[in-house]
């Protein structure tokens, strides 16, 4: 995902409109919340640079700081408004206002001292660029078109019944599932990594607007439906941050959950309103008016007002007061470092349903960055719960959650 605040800039809106009366403060109310509403289910279409390179030699880049240069682990960096590419390594030394990281590679174009812009991704391209695996495109079919995606075939090139379906977060783009590909190759499983709807590369949805995973579900399915059409009969879902809420949505609502043996979520959203309330906090916004724009985003009468074609209930996202419905082993990776998706929806998930549920806590890295922060531990997880956990689970129940 994308780490960026849902909401760019402070709403002040209320606060401008509700000064000259009760009916103004009212409506200026109702405007402040559907504007937040409609940024946090609306695409962002810039990527502007957010790091400064102050200098670099043949073996390090010093950055000014910010809070993302100064987290240890390995990273990329956008050079030249996306055209070029580096990774950085290790923190070899800081002060206030600078912090020097070993430089890893130059992938493409030219490193350069001026603005740059933070990959977290650490993989800059497909597969077989970034990782030096044989890849395929592939297209899926959902009911809003043909869905981009990659698939990468286990060693030896032939696939079985093992598949994995990566799906990546809010904003993001696919390379960000693709640190999950090189332990599943190694333990048999073909990787299918699926775009979804309003993704830069995929269509767009009727109404053009991220519905929180309550209709991004659909090209998940699609993605299912391709590996069970293509030989598979055990599935892995692994979802980070809003994919990782699409996919808790796949397994409510599609009959091929009976296909899933186990889940894998990396800084998952397990409950938006939490999520919600988090980035109204952040934003001076007050609690009534959060809570408003949730209602503004679950009505159909205001559906319009925030720009969608179908309400979007929240509470349908909130997996801690769902954990009940859960019947698939789940793995969730999270950090106490998260300050874009809060991790107490995780823990109380985990806490909920200890026989399904295995939480990895990580305490310093930032939203979906715990493999970059300590990828020994992150592929040692995952690798444990493929072989430990999917491979002889059977649904129960067919397989389905719960759902219509």
């Amino acid at each position: 995902m994308q780490v960026r605040r849902l909401v760019s800039r402070p709403v002040l809106v209320a606060a401008a409109a509700g000064t000259g009366s009760v009916l103004g403060a009212a409506g200026g109310s109702v405007a402040a919340a559907a504007y937040f509403a409609r940024k946090v289910i609306t695409p962002d279409e810039l990527q502007p640079d957010d790091v400064e390179i102050l200098r670099h030699d043949g073996e390090s880049v010093t950055f000014a700081v910010t809070p993302e240069t100064v987290v240890p682990g390995r990273y990329g960096v956008w050079l030249d408004g996306g055209a070029g590419h580096a990774r950085v390594g290790d923190i070899i030394s800081s002060d206030t206002t600078s912090v020097t990281r070993r430089l890893l590679s130059v992938d493409r174009g030219l490193l350069e001292v001026g603005p740059a812009r933070w990959n977290q991704y650490y993989f800059w391209d497909r597969p077989s660029v970034s990782l030096g695996l044989p890849d395929e495109d592939v297209s899926i079919l959902s009911d809003v078109g043909p869905l981009p995606g990659w698939l990468v075939r286990p060693e030896g090139g032939r696939t079985g019944a093992d598949w994995a379906v990566l799906v990546h977060g809010r904003g993001a783009r696919k390379e960000e599932t693709l640190r999950a590909v090189p332990v599943l190759r190694e333990g048999g499983w073909t990787s299918l990594v699926a775009a979804y709807r309003n993704d830069r590369d995929a269509p767009r949805g009727p109404d053009g607007r991220y519905n929180l995973g309550l209709s991004e579900w659909r090209d998940v399915e699609a993605a299912m439906g391709y590996a069970v059409s293509h030989g598979a009969r055990r599935i892995l879902l692994v979802g980070w941050s809003m994919g990782g809420a699409i996919v808790l949505q796949a397994l409510d609502h599609s009959p091929l959950s009976s296909h899933v043996v186990g889940v894998v979520l990396d800084s998952p959203v397990v409950d938006w309103g939490v999520v919600l309330r988090h980035h109204g906090r952040l934003h001076g916004m007050p609690g009534p008016l959060v809570r408003m724009a949730t209602g503004l985003l679950g009505s159909r009468r205001s559906r319009r007002l925030v720009g969608v074609r179908e309400p979007i209930d929240v509470a349908r996202t909130d997996w801690v007061a769902r954990a009940d419905e859960l019947s698939h082993p789940v793995l969730v990776i999270a950090s106490d470092g998260d300050d874009f998706v809060p991790i107490g929806p995780a823990v109380g998930l985990a806490g909920r349903r200890p026989d399904l549920v295995r939480l990895e806590r990580w305490d310093t890295a930032r939203h979906c960055r715990e493999w970059n922060y300590d990828p020994e531990r992150w592929e040692r997880v995952l690798r444990e719960f493929v072989e430990n956990r999917p491979a002889g689970f059977s649904p129960p129940g067919g397989g389905r959650t719960s759902g219509p």
